[in-house]
Order: C-alpha cells, then sequence, then structure tokens
C-alpha cells in the first residue's frame, strides 16, 4: 500500500489526535502517505463527490497536538448499512479509488467496529484502532482514561459549592450500560455514592447512607456546613430491571436509546424521600437551618456535565496509548493485517484480535467495586460480606480499567 486514509467515529474523546498522529507518522516511515478522510463514515460514503483530501505530512501534523481532545479527521454518527442508497458500498469503493486509497484506519467504539466489519465483508481493507470514552470494549480504548480524570476533576471541584450551600450534588456521567467511567471517577474524585448499570439501586439504602454520612457531616462541622456527591452513571435500572432515562430523548442512529435523565431521576426519588422523613425537619432546626416555606429540605442539584467530560483534554495515558494504538494500525494494515482490532505493542509485537470479539461488551466486574464499599463508598445496595483472598504473582499484572 501507497496510500491509508484514517477515520475517527462516533462520539469524540482525548486521545483521538494521538491515534491520528500515530497513524500518519507510523504510515510515513514505512513510505506511505495517509489522507484524512473528514466527517467520519458520512465522509466515507461522500468522498466520490469530494474534490481534495488532507495529506497528514509532518508539516500538517505539527498543527494539532496530541494532548488535545476531539478529532483532527472530525466525526459523524452514521450507520452505512442503513443508507437506502443500494449502491452505497460500490459509491464507497469508487471514492477509495479516485484518492487512490488502498485501506482504512478506522478509530471508535462498538458502533464503529461493528461498521467496520460490514465493510470488511464487501472487501474494503480496514484496521480498527478501539476508542470509546465508556471504556466498555473488550481492549483498553481511547478516551477512557480522559473521561475519568474529566468526572474525577468535576466531582472534587463540585463540592465546593456543595458544602457552601449544604447541598446534595448528583453528578450524571456519560457510560451507557456500563459503570466505568462513573466508578473510577467517582473514586478519583471521592463522591460518597456511585449509582452504575451493572448494580440495581435500592432507593431506600441509598437514602440511608446519604442521610446518616450528609448529617454527620454538618453535625460536625464547627460552621454547620457539608455536602454529599453522588455520581450517577447513565443506563442505571432500579431494583425490579426498569431502566431510569429520560424516554423523550429519542434514539440515535444506530437506534440506541438516549439514556440521559438518570440524575434527573435519582434527585427526584431523593427528594421524596427527603420530604417524607420527619427527622430531617428536626435536623434542619437542630442546625439553624429551617426557615418555613423557604428553606426547609436539603437542597438536592442536578450537574450534567454531558460533552464537557470528552473534549479539551487527553491524559496522558490517552496520548500514550492513542499514539501506539494508531501506529500499530497502520502497521499492521501496511503489512497485510486488516478485518481486526489492535490492542497494543509488547514486547516487540503489535497485539490484535478479531473486531467481533473485541467490541463485545465489558461490564463492571462486581468484585472490583466490594473493596471499595468497605471503604465507604454505597453503590446502591446493601454492602456485602467481604473477606479476600491473597496471591503472589510475578511479571505483568492485569490493567486497573
Amino acid at each position: 500500500m501507497k496510500t491509508i486514509g484514517i477515520i475517527t467515529s462516533g462520539g469524540d474523546c482525548g486521545g483521538l489526535n494521538a491515534v491520528v498522529k500515530g497513524v500518519a507518522q507510523m504510515a510515513s516511515r514505512m513510505g506511505a502517505k495517509t489522507l484524512a478522510i473528514p466527517n467520519g463514515y458520512a465522509g466515507l460514503y461522500n468522498l466520490v463527490n469530494l474534490n481534495t483530501l488532507v495529506e497528514l505530512t509532518p508539516q500538517r501534523l505539527d498543527t494539532f497536538s496530541i494532548n488535545l481532545a476531539g478529532s483532527e479527521a472530525g466525526h459523524s454518527r452514521v450507520k452505512i448499512s442503513k443508507i437506502e442508497d443500494p449502491q452505497k458500498y460500490e459509491r464507497i469503493k469508487k471514492g477509495l479509488e479516485k484518492f487512490k486509497i488502498e485501506g482504512l484506519v478506522i478509530s471508535g467504539g462498538d458502533d464503529t467496529g461493528s461498521v467496520i466489519i460490514d465493510l470488511a465483508k464487501h472487501g474494503i481493507k480496514c484496521v480498527h484502532a478501539p476508542k470509546t470514552m465508556d471504556l466498555d470494549l473488550v481492549p483498553y480504548s481511547v478516551g477512557g482514561d480522559s473521561a475519568i480524570e474529566r468526572i474525577a476533576e468535576f466531582v472534587r471541584d463540585i463540592q465546593t459549592t456543595g458544602r457552601t450551600h449544604n447541598r446534595i450534588m448528583i453528578i450524571e456521567a456519560f457510560g451507557r450500560y456500563a459503570g466505568h467511567v462513573a466508578f473510577r471517577g467517582g473514586i478519583a474524585g471521592e463522591c460518597d455514592a456511585i449509582l452504575i448499570p451493572e448494580v440495581p439501586v435500592d432507593f431506600k439504602e441509598l437514602y440511608r447512607h446519604m442521610k446518616k454520612v450528609y448529617t454527620k457531616r454538618v453535625i460536625e462541622s464547627d460552621i454547620n456546613a457539608g455536602t454529599y456527591t453522588i455520581v450517577v452513571a447513565e443506563g442505571i435500572k432500579n431494583a425490579d430491571g426498569t431502566e431510569l432515562y429520560d424516554e423523550s430523548a429519542g434514539t440515535d442512529s444506530f437506534g440506541h436509546k438516549k439514556l440521559a435523565g438518570a440524575g434527573k431521576y435519582v434527585a427526584q426519588e431523593l427528594k421524596k424521600m427527603l420530604k417524607s422523613d420527619p427527622e430531617i425537619k428536626d435536623f434542619m432546626v437542630s442546625q439553624g437551618m429551617f426557615v418555613e416555606g423557604q428553606y426547609d429540605l436539603p437542597e438536592v442539584r442536578v450537574i450534567v456535565p454531558s460533552h464537557l467530560a470528552r473534549c479539551g483534554f487527553t491524559s496522558a495515558n490517552d496520548a500514550n496509548f492513542g499514539m501506539e494504538a494508531g501506529a500499530g494500525a497502520a502497521y499492521l494494515l501496511l503489512t497485510g493485517v486488516s478485518g481486526v482490532t489492535v490492542t497494543g505493542y509488547r514486547n516487540n509485537t503489535f497485539s490484535h484480535m478479531d473486531i467481533a470479539e473485541a467490541i463485545k461488551r465489558r461490564l463492571v466486574d462486581l468484585d472490583q467495586i466490594t473493596i471499595f464499599e468497605q471503604l465507604g463508598f454505597c453503590f446502591g445496595r446493601v454492602r456485602p460480606d467481604f473477606k479476600a483472598k491473597h496471591k503472589k504473582v510475578s511479571g505483568m499484572i492485569d490493567r486497573i480499567y
């Protein structure tokens, strides 16, 4: 191959510019050039109508940083198989031929990966560089660590306003049906409770923990100040398995329900429980907080960082892995390997796996949360009994994410 294309697809996040640079720099090292196909799969479909593409020369690569989130190549959420044009695959091939592109590196998550499988079945050579801030793919994926850092930062920062006003603060995090970002970001931000899809929410237990921790902080403070912080992952369920989200949010282009509104639901439930608890008025009175009709309950506020969790910033870990994954994807493609997901580089070897295996949904290991439950974090369930095993290990150890 003399020319390859780079596509970034799905949601943007930290680390993608590192993938783009890794691809282009490795391709250049191997005597090939890289063209950036703009606007994700929309750009791929419309390639035949474009007049020019940007070549990622060393000079062009100097104009953006791997430390910035987002993608210099651009994104869209388009599912190729759903395009009504019966000649869509031939149209894509003509576009690739127009620019002499012989293979593609495509960075994205599970939806993107499913489209890569589809393209490969139609004879288009592709290598998948895993990307998703949800961390729900089997291999580590660019964007996860950056999102965790952002959520942790928001949790830490929101506690200052929460304590100033004695508020219960709820932060809603991305993640769809996997709670990795809420879990790890909540721990790093030292929140009090973390609600994730993998653990059905027992609101009575959540309220018990909130009331105990919150009132204790206020009572023990020399200025009667305290807060309680909850990180809520979208996709959470209650005890009977009902998904808790705003049904009016609709669906995306891949047919997935938009899971917005989980934080709002949790806030409403807690407000109801605070209002029906006679001990709360006594607490408010005793702490000099109570004003009839104006300040008769602790305030519960919801913060939805939304796209702030995926913009602006790339963590050092994602900058490193993004370059590694991009370089690996280009190397595999240029040495005749396609239809795979690159998973990393170790011992002078680029590892890869089948895309269908890589994009299987990976959920939070519930054994992982038990240690944090012993340390005082609430996961919306009764804390289980705890007795850990131990063993001696040597060599490489498992990743934290």
